[in-house]
């Protein structure tokens, strides 16, 4: 065969459909851009004036996708809407899988560019627009990683966007992100997220660290962003800065350098007064701590945990502001609902109950808060603390719950029904405090969170430490918080210390060691009698308790300094409080009844006159009755002013009013346990 013509036959068998192929391929590929270019710039012209939260954002994402998917715009719309209306885990989760995808889709097609971003002003003008993109998926995505407990994956978008080497991160604020993420999972090691140390303390030097290197990233660039965005632009960003030293100083416990940042935020208008308030109150200032929490009461939070709802009652607890921080709890769980922070809030009122003397209301906020899946959103609270605030607060409650059992029935040693209970609540206490030792022990945290009883990153109280310490190791205890008074530097704290190791010592035995010392507090000892009645009460009851049986006249001083600062203790306490009372008004078998059951509770009723005294007045209103309650201290100062108790039959009302002598909050119309059960 003619080598030419071998060579046509070769070319019409094998090349021609080839170089055919290829001219289609090209056309079309010329023709798929020009479709793809066009589908761009009728999405971008369709998105002007459409605010990603806007409800019309979804269908409208929904046609982007549809115009071209692998344009990151419409990915943009549909993570931004479902990020905006997110209020538990799951939405969280499902907002991340179109932020994540339009984040990729984003820095595919524009990678180049935000790597030259910064070379001058006209291209930062120029792709200005797709820079904002990129800031509001960034931080919608990173948000949602926090808020899901996915901290590795928001270090690696953290990375990427750090491989930019932007010249000015405002916004992203990437320093300050790596520093957060290292104190907000301090407790956890490489073993759990690869990113992270060793060691709570390793943690935290690599958090203050962070911060060090955007202070110094400020300063390299200090002079390319001054021309751009003018002077005041790196003090701005320092403050956000300053806003995680502050924090960090405030946990490692360098109290001037926390309250230097807080007051640099304060001048420069960017102080959390909330974090501030944490602060005041883990150095002893409780009344500078309310009204700094106070300032950010009407914050607008949006779809996270207020905390001033949390510490505010937790001070008025100290205060002995119970009611109050019923009815301020209460509020906050019916405004919210259930977004995040509700079981915070029910925590909150379940504490606020407990030292109100309401125990059945504390218990069913605590199950309340136990069965909530609660996120913790914008802040450094934890699922792990939360479960343990919930478990030690049970532990108090079982206590309390087995020593009004004791106070309603003075004869329960002798009684059949009161010995089942005190031995199921000593059952459930038990158990309670298993879990909570164990949660304890696990907890890498537990000198700084627990034992140093004030901590701003705490969510429970020194009270409450007292319930989990009480049972183990007084001795051990007692050295410890000797220790405490030599180490730590916070002078109105020193007289917790003093005050746990004193009845640490009681509980070892070292009886006159424990009276001299808890003497020489009530002495020598100045506390905040406004804001600080919780622990003048302890004090004032274990004084009470060293002197009962021993010296009458000391006892009776202290059991009424007791009621005069916080009433709802004494049922708790196992003290005999001794009160003149008078009853009058209605007068047949139901009300002989409630007196009778009134006298068997553990109150030292006599006609002393120089006691408490309590006034009962009863009404009968057809098949209703009506108490009204009155008591005075001894020197004259009312305790409970005509409180009111509505009721039919006289079954468990004796014990009721006894605990409403001293101050405990109910309803109006009462009914016992087993008519609520019927």
């Amino acid at each position: 065969m003619n080598k030419n013509i071998r060579y046509k036959i070769f070319f019409l068998a094998y090349c021609l459909p080839i170089a055919t192929g290829m001219l289609i391929a090209c056309c079309s590929s010329a023709q798929y851009t020009r479709t793809k270019a066009q589908a761009r710039y009728e999405i971008d012209a369709k998105r002007k004036g459409l605010n990603p939260i806007d409800k019309d954002a979804l269908p409208r994402s929904r046609e982007f996708i549809r115009l071209d998917s692998t344009y990151y715009v419409g990915w943009m719309y549909e993570g931004m809407y479902k990020f905006n209306r997110s209020s538990d885990y799951l939405g969280y989760k499902n907002a991340i899988i179109p932020l994540q995808k339009a984040f990729d889709l984003l820095d595919k097609d524009y990678v180049k560019t935000f790597h030259s971003l910064y070379n001058n002003v006209n291209n930062l003008i120029a792709n200005f627009s797709r820079y904002q993109d990129l800031y509001m998926i960034f931080n919608a995505l990173k948000e949602c990683y926090d808020n899901v407990e996915m901290p590795k994956d928001g270090m690696e978008l953290v990375d990427k966007i750090q491989s930019y080497n932007f010249k000015n991160d405002y916004g992203f604020e990437l320093c300050y992100q790596r520093s957060w993420m290292y104190h907000r999972n301090r407790f956890f090691t490489s073993k759990n997220f690869d990113f992270l140390k060793n060691s709570v303390e390793e943690n935290e030097k690599m958090a203050f660290q962070w911060c060090y290197n955007g202070l110094a990233f400020i300063k390299k660039y200090a002079a390319d962003n001054d021309a751009i965005f003018g002077p005041a632009q790196k003090e701005q960003r320092k403050l956000t800065l300053y806003h995680n030293l502050a924090l960090l100083h405030c946990y490692n416990k360098n109290y001037d350098s926390s309250e230097y940042y807080y007051e640099q935020l304060a001048s420069g208008g960017r102080v959390s007064w909330n974090n501030f308030g944490g602060m005041q109150s883990e150095i002893g200032n409780f009344a500078t701590a309310q009204q700094y929490f106070g300032r950010d009461m009407y914050k607008s939070y949006e779809h996270f945990l207020r905390e001033p709802y949390y510490y505010l009652p937790e001070l008025y607890v100290y205060a002995g502001k119970t009611k109050e921080a019923i009815k301020m709890t209460g509020e906050m769980i019916a405004q919210s609902g259930s977004t995040p922070g509700f079981g915070w809030y029910n925590i909150g009122l379940a504490r606020s109950y407990l030292y109100d003397g309401q125990l059945d209301s504390c218990e069913f906020a605590l199950n309340k808060a136990a069965n909530f899946k609660e996120l913790h959103i914008g802040t450094t609270l934890t699922q792990s603390q939360y479960d343990f605030t919930i478990n030690l607060l049970r532990v108090e409650l079982y206590d309390k719950k087995l020593q009004q059992e004791k106070f309603l029935n003075k004869g329960w040693w002798y009684s059949p029904k009161s010995l089942y209970n005190i031995a199921s609540y000593k059952a459930q206490k038990m158990m309670a405090e298993y879990v909570v030792v164990n949660q304890l022990m696990n907890n890498p945290e537990r000198n700084r969170l627990v034992y140093d009883l004030f901590c701003a990153e705490s969510t429970t109280t020194f009270d409450e430490a007292w319930y989990l310490m009480k049972d183990f190791s007084p001795k051990y205890f007692m050295k410890k918080y000797e220790d405490y008074q030599k180490i730590d530097r916070r002078s109105n704290i020193q007289r917790y210390f003093k005050l746990f190791a004193a009845k640490f010592k009681w509980q070892n035995g070292d009886e006159t060691d424990a009276r001299k010392d808890l003497e020489n507090i009530d002495h020598s000892i100045f506390a905040d009698t406004a804001n600080e009645k919780l622990f003048i009460a302890r004090l004032y009851e274990e004084l009470a308790k060293v002197y009962e049986g021993n010296d009458k006249r000391r006892f009776e001083l202290y059991s009424n300094a007791v009621l005069e600062y916080y009433p709802q203790l004494i049922p708790f306490s196992g003290i005999a409080c001794s009160v003149n009372l008078s009853v009058s008004g209605a007068d047949d078998a139901v009300t002989k009844k409630v007196i009778n059951d009134l006298k068997d509770c553990n109150i030292n009723f006599n006609s002393d006159n120089y006691i408490a005294s309590a006034n009962i007045v009863f009404n009968k209103k057809g098949n209703a009755y009506e108490a009204l309650i009155t008591v005075r201290s001894i020197s004259g100062k009312i305790i409970t002013n005509h409180e009111r108790i509505i009721f039919k039959k006289a079954d468990g009302v004796g014990g009721e009013i006894a605990l409403r002598l001293f101050n405990k909050g109910g309803a109006v119309v009462y009914e016992s346990q087993e008519q609520n059960n019927k």
